[in-house]
Formats: C-alpha cells, structure tokens, sequence
C-alpha cells in the first residue's frame, strides 16, 4: 500500500490518524486529525508531533520508545493544543509498521516505503469520545455556572429587599406611631380652637357692653386696661386664633402624610391616587427643598396630568418617590447651582400605562455611571451617606413589583431624569398593549 492509498483509506475512517516518523515528523494525517487541531491534512504535513503536544518531549519521546518496543497497540494519554490556543485531551494508541518483503503478508496491507527512517510510527488518536465528552462536561459546567451566578445574583437581591422591607416596615411602625400620638392631642387642639374663638368673641363682646354702660370706669380698671393694652388684645386676639388654627391644620396635614406614606395598612394592592403618594413625599420632604450650600429653596415644577387611579402597592411606590426625590435634592446640593429645580411631570401613555418622570436640573452623570446605577451597592455618593441600595431596591419596586420599568437618562451638565413606567393594573404588561 502506498503513501497515497493510506492515505485515502485513512479519510474514510472517522479517527483521527497521524502518520509520523521516528523522530516526530508528521507525514500523513486525516481530516479528523485537521479539524481536531483546526488545521486542513496539507497544513499539517510536514510539521512535528511536539508543536502540538503540550506535555514535556522527553514523556512523548518514551511513549513512541514503548510503541517501537511493543508488538501491540500501546494505549497512552496525550494532551495536544491547536493554534488558536484550544486544549485537546485523547487518549492515544500508538504502534509501530516496520519495512518488510513482498514475502511478509501479514505487513502488506500496511506496507510504506519510508526513505527517511528505519521505521515509522502509526498513532491513532482516539479522542472523540474523550472530546465529546470534555466539552459536554464543560458546556453542563458552564451552563451550572451561570444557574448558581444567577442564583447568588437573585439571593443577594432577595436579602437586599429583606433587609430593606425590614427597614421600611420597623420605620413605617414608627411613623405610624409617632403621627397616631401626635394626631390625638393636635385634634384635641384644633377641635377646640373652634369653642375658643366663640368664648373669646363672646367675652369681648362683653366687655364691649360693659363699656357702653359704664364709660368711666374707676382707676383701678383704667390702670389694667392701660397696662394689658385692650384695644391691642381685641385686635389681635382674632390673629392668634387664625395662626392656631392654621399651625394644628398644617400638623394635621403632615400626619396625615405620614399616615399616607407609611402605609401599614394597605400591603396589599389597591387603588390609589399616585399625586397623592407625590404630595405626602414632598410634604415629608419640605425640609430638605431648602438646600444647605447656599440656603436656596429647591423650586417644584408640577406638571400633573389627568391619571386615572391606579392599582398598585402604594406604600412600595411611595418608597421609589422618596428615593428618586432625596437623590435629586442630593444632587442639587452637589452642584451649588443659582436657581435649583426639580420636576414633576405625569402622563397617560396610554389606556394601560401611566409614567412618572422626576428631573432635577443638577450636574447630571455620566453615561457609564448610568449603566451601573441601578445594580445593589453602586453608588457615586462618599463613603458613609450613601449605601448604594435605594435606587436598586427602587427598582425592583417597579419592575417586579409593578411590572414596570424604571430607566434613567441625564446629560452631564443639564441635570438626570428618571422615567417610571407602570401599568394602571396588575393585568398590563407592555405599552401599546
């Protein structure tokens, strides 16, 4: 049999065959040895057995020693490594085709005239199964890699929320609380301003009588009327209770937010007015709309649209309002700018979606800062205020919670803007839909 012939018998089999010498030249290979090694037959002719093999040369060096020795195919290991790096682990059998007469008919078959060496050595890669194998091990390696990331990943939100639901829920307590035992005293107040305002008018009233009746009134009530200035009580004794009555309004109004942001009693879905939920966050928020740097009120812009009520966990969107709302005012004392805003605008989408947009017209950030603000932890403030957790657990308020999205947009220099996007109920869930 010739070189060729072998040659053509060694493509039909589906192993990968390697014809080389003594001293590890490659003489023939089939295709399944090429496409092994990503290399075409004619690439590999010529080249040695060492470029591809990856162990130290003196261990192939004694396993083609062992196959020369050897009447019988020698199993072996061989790690080889193609030309764009890839690692091929086979298992290998080698065995040796010495020269032989026309006489030796058991060598025929496989007879070679080999000009270069006493002999030539027959290597038989037996990889497939190997390969197959390794790869499929690798892909299920791969594939379990991905499942235990993505199981860390949704752990680590899961905690993120926890922690903060637990948060939320021990402050939302407390705020209930607080606005139940200031609530019960400020309406003992403002209920009886009311009778006070009458009692005082009626007193007045009858001093104003009495004077009419006695308009020289002995020294002794001249002098006290003198003293505690009666014209000016009579004046602005009205004013007194107007301010009452306005104070214990404006509390009343704050508990009310409170009561309304907390939301203990609605873990449920319902629906619910969101400029509502807008206005108590604003109104909690009030304090901190005078920015600290230069004592510049934070002007509002609302631009409300006509929203219907909409079906949604009112005391979670309430926490996204707080979030997005308090990095605003954040990010506006960053800047120090003259004439500080923050908008508000909603709109209907349409008959199933409503979105919140809530801008400030600070430095803005950048668009890689963008990408990654959303992912627990991240966050541009300086170590120690801020945790990285409000926008992530905001979030996921929208998108798992709601079904929403929440998406950020900002240009460096003309302030960010944050776009909530949730359907009017639970049955939505994409626009257009």
């Amino acid at each position: 049999m010739t070189p060729e012939q072998f040659h053509q018998l060694a493509q039909a089999l589906p192993e990968s065959l390697l014809l080389i010498t003594g001293n590890g030249k490659i003489l023939i290979a089939n295709q399944s040895a090429g496409a092994m090694l990503n290399l075409s037959c004619k690439e590999l002719r010529g080249k040695m057995l060492f470029d591809f093999v990856t162990e130290p040369r003196e261990k192939v060096i004694n396993y083609l020693q062992a196959c020369s020795r050897s009447r019988q195919m020698v199993v072996g290991s061989l790690t080889l490594q193609s030309p764009d790096g890839e690692t091929i682990m086979c298992r290998s059998k080698g065995a040796v085709i010495q020269p032989s007469s026309a006489q030796s008919p058991a060598l025929n078959i496989l007879r070679l005239e080999n000009r270069g060496s006493a002999n030539c050595d027959f290597i038989l890669l037996n990889h497939k199964i190997e390969v197959e194998q390794r790869k499929q091990a690798q892909a299920e390696l791969s594939r379990a890699n991905e499942a235990l990331q993505h199981t860390l990943c949704e752990l680590q939100k899961t905690q993120i929320q926890l922690v903060q639901a637990e948060k939320m829920s021990s402050l939302g307590q407390l705020v209930a609380g607080v606005a139940h035992e200031i609530n019960n005293p400020v309406s003992f107040i403002h209920g009886n301003v009311v009778h006070a305002r009458k009692y005082i008018e009626e007193l007045l009233e009858l001093i104003h009588i009495y004077q009419q009746q006695y308009p020289h009134p002995t020294i002794e009530i001249k002098e006290k009327i003198d003293t505690i200035d009666l014209d000016f009580i009579k004046e602005d004794v009205d004013k007194v209770l107007h301010s009452m009555t306005v104070g214990t309004e404006r509390i009343s109004s704050i508990v009310k937010s409170l009561r309304n942001f907390s939301r203990l009693d609605e873990a449920e879905a319902k629906e619910v007015d969101v400029h509502e939920g807008i206005e108590s966050t604003l109104l909690i928020l009030d304090r901190r709309l005078r920015t600290q740097s230069n004592n510049q009120r934070i002007e509002v812009i609302k631009e409300y649209g006509q929203l219907p009520l909409v079906n949604c966990y009112p005391g979670q969107l309430n926490q996204v309002f707080m979030n997005l709302l308090s990095n605003a005012i954040d990010a506006l004392e960053e800047s120090g700018i003259d004439k500080p805003q923050i908008s508000i605008r909603t709109a209907v989408l349409n008959r199933d979606w409503i979105s919140i947009r809530i801008a400030d017209n600070g430095s803005g950030i950048t668009q890689k800062v963008c990408e990654q603000i959303f992912n627990p932890f991240f966050t541009t403030k300086p170590i120690g205020k801020g945790t990285g957790l409000g926008l992530s657990i905001s979030y996921q308020i929208v998108t798992r919670s709601h079904g929403g999205r929440l998406d950020c947009c900002s240009e460096v220099g003309r302030g960010a803007a944050f776009i909530i996007e949730i359907p009017v109920n639970a049955k939505a869930k994409s626009v257009g839909s």
